[in-house]
């Protein structure tokens, strides 16, 4: 039996552990005997329209450079953020996409990402298999939201969560020297779902009650609430520290990033702008008058890879080897999930979906991991990421830095 080629591609914004699950794929692939040449499209489904194809067989041949792709953070194929039209209104795009994939002899395909990638899986599925392209199409999650349906949680969370929550300790233990009344506000990347924000909560420990506040943006953010939980918390404890959702929203639906009539201008006429954090804290200074600072952690949280779970990057190169194991076995247009087994002594199985159970659809934080007040988590929540963050991982370094791989280009 004359053997297969197979194809990977990343998409959407990068991750600790998206290569990690790369190479998961990578091994499984270069183990089966069904398969020859292994290709990564650079840049996702960019690369395969634009026949940009890197043959990875001989760069992973070396045990060394699979578990260097493992520890090393954002995507090495490179990413997009490309929407494929429906097929009925971009047929030629569709035909173009499986002319290259038959070109070099493709009939596996395996697309790590989120919820556009997913999409990309689901419409692509559904055209290899109306037009009859006999190319198997896989999905295989990754996101530091945490927001794709029907998976207990996905790769890169685990090690996003553990960033944020180290983050927010040390902001703490900054703060915490000055004997002083103080805010700060850490803004934290979660624009419908609050999942990493909430990951903050993690830091508490029997030493360190930050953060004091945790506002997400499943529930409406009221300005005169936030401003009378704050208040209260400052006599309680002279330093607090609040963990804000980029996406936090008042009751109309507004971000509050985007709220400029939230506040007037200014005393001297100037509109107060900025991101959530930002708006926040001008709040606070006009209408509390402490100290008071934002921090943004912006795209630190995504690729802070010297810190990984090891959880994380386990599960990872665990679900992409499964999504080759279900391939070969002929499943296509499904996306691979992990499925919590056992709550009490975390345990989870991998299983694949149906994508079109999943593309489009948006998980978020359920209302039991939500205090009633809307500024804090409950227990539920710290039980069900706790697991997520546990493990470390001997980091490669050189010259006191680590080491990451690089695909030549």
């Amino acid at each position: 039996m004359s053997k297969l080629n197979a194809v990977i591609g990343q998409s959407g914004g990068p991750t600790c552990a998206i290569n990690s699950t790369l190479a998961g794929v990578i091994d499984a692939l270069a183990k089966s005997e069904k398969i020859d040449k292994i290709y990564g499209a650079v840049n996702g489904i960019n690369g395969i329209l634009n026949d940009n194809l890197k043959i990875l067989n001989d760069i992973f041949a070396s045990a060394d450079n699979l578990n260097l792709l493992k520890l090393t953070p954002s995507s090495y194929l490179g990413s997009c953020r490309f929407k494929m039209p429906e097929p009925d209104c971009g047929k030629d795009l569709y035909e173009k996409v499986f002319e290259i994939l038959k070109k070099h002899g493709i009939s596996y395909f395996f697309y790590i990402g989120g919820n556009d990638s997913m999409d990309t899986v689901m419409k692509l599925s559904a055209y290899s298999k109306a037009h009859n392209k006999g190319v198997i199409v896989m999905g295989i999650p990754k996101t530091i939201d945490n927001d794709l349906f029907g998976t207990d949680h996905c790769p890169g969370f685990g090690s996003a969560a553990k960033f944020v929550a180290t983050s927010v300790a040390e902001i703490a233990r900054d703060a915490y020297c000055y004997f002083t009344d103080s805010v700060t506000i850490v803004e934290i990347m979660g624009r419908n779902a609050g999942f990493l924000t909430a990951a903050a909560a993690l830091a508490r420990c029997e030493n360190l009650c930050a953060p004091d506040l945790i506002y997400l943006p499943e529930r409406p953010f009221d300005i005169a609430d936030f401003l009378k939980d704050v208040r209260k918390k400052i006599s309680e404890n002279k330093n607090v520290i609040v963990a804000v959702s980029e996406g936090i929203k008042d009751k109309n639906g507004v971000y509050i990033a985007a709220a400029a009539d939230v506040l007037e201008n200014d005393k001297f006429g100037h509109a107060q702008l900025g991101g959530a954090a930002k708006t926040l804290e001008n709040i606070v200074k006009e209408e509390i008058g402490c100290k008071c600072r934002s921090v943004e952690i912006n795209v630190l949280q995504r690729s802070a890879s010297h810190f990984p779970s090891k959880t994380d990057l386990d599960e990872a190169f665990m679900i992409g080897s499964a999504a080759v194991s279900s391939a070969m076995n002929n499943v296509s247009g499904e996306m691979m999930v992990f499925k919590r087994i056992d709550a009490d002594d975390y345990k989870i199985e991998i299983n694949s979906m149906d994508i079109a159970l999943i593309a489009n659809k948006e998980k978020k934080m359920p209302d039991n991991f939500i205090n009633s007040e809307g500024n804090d988590v409950t227990k539920a929540f710290t039980d069900y990421a706790r697991p997520l963050i546990m493990g470390e991982e001997k980091i490669i370094t050189k010259n006191g830095l680590p080491v990451h791989l690089v695909l030549e280009r």
